[in-house]
C-alpha cells in the first residue's frame, strides 16, 4: 500500500509590491498516519505552557518564547519535514509575477515529490488571492502530478502544521531581511541554524530532507 504524505503550504511576501525584498513559498511534510500524532503532541505543548492561540511567527514574543522554541525543537526532533523556496523579488519581471507564482510551486514539489507515493497539498487561503489563481493553480497541480490526490484550500486555523509553516517560513523571512530587533525571534532562529547545519542564506543540498532551501537564481 503506497504511503501517503500530507503538504501544508503557505506563502510569505508574495504580493508585487509589498516592499519585501524576499518572497517565500513553503510547505511541513508529514505523513498521513503521524498528522493526529504531531497535532495531539503540539497541543501538549499549548497545554504545557498555556499559550493557545494561532502560532504564528508575527506572534513571537517575550511572553511566549519558550512555548515557540519547544514547537522548534518538537519539528526537528521529529519525523517532520520543511521546504522552502526563496527569491530575491528585485530580479522577477513585473510583466510575468502571475506567472511565477505558478512555478514557484512546480519549483517547491518537483524535486521532492515521489511518484510511488501519494500527496495531499493544503494551501493557506490568502484573502489578497483571487478564486481564479487558486483554481488555476490546482490545474497546473493536478495535470503535473499525477501523485497528487487532494489539492485544497485551508484556514490556517483548522490546521497547526500550516501554522508551523508560517513560523518557519517567518523565520527564515526576518533572517534574510536582516531583522534583529525581538531576541525571542532571534532565539528562535539561533536554533533553527544549529538543528539545520546548513547557513540559512543560501540553497541547502539537494539531499537535505529535514531543512530544505532553494535560492532561485533567475540570472
Amino acid at each position: 500500500m503506497s504511503k501517503t504524505f500530507n503538504l501544508y503550504c503557505d506563502e510569505s511576501c508574495h504580493l508585487e509590491n509589498d516592499g519585501m525584498p524576499y518572497m517565500l513559498i513553503a510547505y511541513v511534510s508529514s505523513a498521513y498516519n503521524q498528522v493526529k500524532l504531531h497535532q495531539a503532541n503540539i497541543r501538549a505543548l499549548r497545554e504545557k505552557h498555556k499559550c493557545f492561540g494561532e502560532i504564528k511567527w508575527t506572534k513571537v514574543s517575550k511572553s511566549q518564547a519558550q512555548f515557540y522554541l519547544e514547537v522548534v525543537e518538537y519539528f526537528f526532533s521529529s519525523d517532520l519535514q520543511f521546504r522552502a523556496i526563496v527569491v530575491a523579488k528585485e530580479k522577477v519581471s513585473t510583466d510575468n509575477f502571475d506567472d511565477f507564482y505558478y512555478k514557484m510551486y512546480y519549483q517547491l514539489l518537483h524535486h521532492k515529490i515521489n511518484m510511488d507515493y501519494n500527496y495531499n497539498v493544503y494551501l493557506d487561503i490568502k484573502d489578497t488571492l483571487s478564486a481564479w489563481k487558486v483554481k488555476r493553480l490546482k490545474e497546473i497541480l493536478n495535470l503535473k502530478y499525477s501523485s497528487i490526490c487532494t489539492v485544497q484550500n485551508i484556514r490556517s486555523h483548522e490546521s497547526v502544521l500550516m501554522q508551523l509553516t508560517d513560523l518557519l517560513m517567518g523565520a527564515i523571512g526576518y533572517y534574510l531581511r536582516g531583522d534583529d530587533k525581538v531576541i525571542a525571534k532571534n532565539n528562535i532562529i539561533e536554533k533553527i541554524s544549529a538543528h539545520a547545519k546548513f547557513p540559512l542564506d543560501r540553497s541547502t543540498p539537494k539531499s537535505s530532507d529535514k531543512f530544505n532551501l532553494f535560492f532561485i537564481d533567475l540570472q
